[in-house]
């Protein structure tokens, strides 16, 4: 499953101590973000038009990708909003009704800065950035392809 790539890959990076293998973790991160891209821009949702668990699974590990991941893990090569077909189906599980109730920003960063002090040893917490997930996605133009 390619989203456990996703999902592993962000605690490799982010917890490897030295710099080779942070930098398999973060090659192999982005490997698998290129190839989700890739499919979503045939597909609404990874495995056809309705989500299923897989979507919800990457979902967990995507809603925290460029507020958490992308500066705290140093998986900083591309944020999931220059994806644009990952940030539109990003968009689209999070305006699911209901789901948008259950992502909290503020606490999910507050939660990883400041609870890894091997990581973040001043526990600052970052005020951004700033993720408009309500915007329009046009992603229920697409169908199983």
């Amino acid at each position: 499953y390619i989203y456990t790539e996703v999902n592993n890959g962000v605690y490799r990076a982010g917890f490897a101590t030295q710099q080779r293998p942070y930098e398999h973790a973060v090659t192999r991160l982005f490997d698998a973000l290129d190839k989700i891209e890739t499919r979503l821009a045939r597909r609404r949702y990874l495995l056809g038009v309705y989500p299923v668990e897989a979507d919800w699974r990457l979902f967990c590990t995507l809603v925290r990708f460029d507020c958490v991941y992308y500066s705290h893990f140093k998986c900083n090569l591309q944020r999931i909003a220059d994806y644009p077909h990952m940030q539109g189906y990003l968009q689209d599980l999070y305006q699911i009704p209901g789901i948008a109730a259950t992502v909290d920003f503020d606490h999910i960063k507050k939660h990883y800065f400041i609870t890894h002090d091997e990581i973040n040893p001043t526990g600052i917490v970052p005020l951004g950035p700033r993720l408009d997930l309500m915007r329009p996605h046009g992603r229920a133009r697409l169908h199983d392809a």
